[in-house]
């Protein structure tokens, strides 16, 4: 039987791919200005040159008339595309702070998808201009810069489930694109504010405040320190910075509905509530390998237990220990924490645990299923609602997708002859867009194996299913809709 389906229409993807250009330009404007700021006006001139040649492409696509309604695939599409320009043409401004192609490449690749992995051998020779730029689009990335540009440019009527970077955001909720935009706009910028003036209270120099905390609430990872959080002086500006990873791994509507509803409320949805055992369950096991197996102290294992197994389940990736020194348990907790990561509609990455707990629910279906007589009527529920087909497709598809892209990519570090484990690990964090290393990543990793890394580093931040859709004939070859 032949399926009704649509491909994509060209001059919809111009239109809109162009009006997020411009938003690209506009949001460009904060590093330019930061390196207009520290004089370090080579990188300001690169800025400069992009900035203009992203806004006139903008321009001219966006004046394109066409169907105000678009299309699922087309929406995935644009937002893939997007996801794919950035880093490109944020490249060549980073190259001017000393990096070559591929190792820009890589680095603004993790950046804007917020995974955090690093080729930089060292930090203490960089700019505070490329220390601020990609921690800024770590910050662009974990909101998402077509969430930023939905709220600017595009016409009421998109939604944010349409592009595909809200998953979790309730349109019954916050009516219409705009308006979710704008609301989660607004307590992404609290969120960071705050976390900001925490760190400056608890003694760290406002400069690494920002960029600790960029990093943190969009669960990025980069550090404007090699040593990750052993940069910050204090205990209490780690736990701060962890604390702000954790608020960022909670879906950003959970604000929202708490200011509104009240937190009792909005704790009672129970992907927070595992989220939140989960977290306990890590840090209890993390810090028992360390204490058992690593040899820390009781107290300094649960400490550092906490630190980096929060850490891994946000997908934040801070360290407060070096991975590459932990023993093989301690590395076999984070890379699960990693690949479960945080909550659906927050900045996290991983699986989610929204569609761990769907998956569950459908296991404890079946075994329902088998004690029930044959005209039994039982329906798969969460949250005392029905789970929808679409919703089980999705959670079903990305759990198997998940390891296999994992297998995929893992296969060819171990054809290189790098450690099974620490491959796996590197792997993982790659496409959980965790950031961790076990010491892997470096500019002396072959390209072909950065490339591996770059692509999991996409994949995991989109989820996969929008790179499938671009690769099926269909989204560009058979009829379109007229309107």
């Amino acid at each position: 039987m032949k399926i009704l389906q649509y491909a994509v229409r060209l001059p919809i993807l111009f239109k809109y791919f162009g009006q997020l250009c411009i938003a690209l330009s506009a949001l460009s404007l904060v590093p330019f200005a930061v390196s207009l700021f520290f004089k370090d006006y080579l990188v300001s001139t690169r800025y400069g040159i992009v900035i203009g040649s992203a806004m006139a492409v903008g321009l001219a696509a966006s004046r394109l008339r066409t169907s105000a309604k678009i299309q699922n695939n087309e929406a995935m599409v644009i937002t893939a595309l997007i996801f794919l320009f950035s880093p490109l043409v944020m490249t060549w401004p980073v190259m001017g702070s000393g990096m070559g192609f591929t190792d820009a490449l890589f680095e603004t690749v993790s950046a804007v998808t917020t995974t955090g992995l690093s080729t930089a051998a060292s930090l203490a020779d960089k700019s505070q201009t490329f220390l601020f730029s990609r921690a800024w689009m770590q910050w662009v990335g974990g909101l998402g810069i077509v969430v930023l540009s939905m709220a600017i440019l595009i016409q009421p009527g998109l939604t944010a489930k349409r592009l595909d970077i809200a998953d979790s955001f309730d349109e019954d909720i916050i009516g219409g694109t705009r308006a979710i935009a704008r609301s989660t706009l607004i307590i992404y910028s609290l969120l960071t504010l705050a976390g900001i003036l925490l760190l400056i209270l608890l003694g760290t120099d406002w400069f690494s405040s920002i960029l600790y905390v960029l990093s943190a609430v969009s669960t990025g990872g980069f550090s404007p320190h090699d040593v990750s959080l052993q940069g910050l002086g204090s205990g209490g500006a780690r736990a701060a910075v962890i604390a702000v990873s954790m608020a960022g791994a909670v879906p950003l509507i959970l604000y929202h509905r708490a200011m509104h509803q009240g937190w009792r409320d909005a704790l009672s949805d129970r992907q927070i509530q595992v989220f939140f055992i989960m977290a306990m369950m890590i840090t209890g096991l993390l810090s028992g390998f360390l204490w058992y197996q690593d040899g820390l102290a009781p107290l300094t294992a649960l400490a550092q237990g906490t630190l980096n197994g929060l850490s891994a389940l946000s997908t934040a990736g801070f360290s407060s220990l070096p991975v590459n020194d932990m023993e093989n348990g301690a590395k076999l907790i984070l890379i699960v924490s990693m690949a479960m990561g945080g909550c659906a509609g927050s900045t996290a990455g991983g699986i989610k645990i929204i569609r761990l707990l769907i998956v569950f629910r459908l296991i404890y279906l079946l075994i329902q299923r088998a004690a029930a007589p044959p005209q039994a009527v039982l329906a798969a529920t969460l949250n005392g609602k029905k789970l929808e087909a679409d919703e089980i497709l999705n959670a079903m598809s990305l759990v198997v997708l998940f390891p296999c892209i994992i297998i995929l990519s893992w296969l060819p570090f171990l054809l290189g002859g790098y450690p099974p484990l620490d491959s796996l690990f590197e792997v993982v964090s790659a496409l959980g867009t965790a950031g961790m290393s076990a010491g892997i990543t470096s500019s002396e990793l072959p390209v072909f194996l950065k490339g591996i890394l770059c692509a999991d580093m996409l994949l995991g931040r989109l989820e996969i299913i929008a790179w499938l859709v671009i690769c099926y004939p269909g989204t560009w070859i058979g009829m379109r809709k007229e309107k």
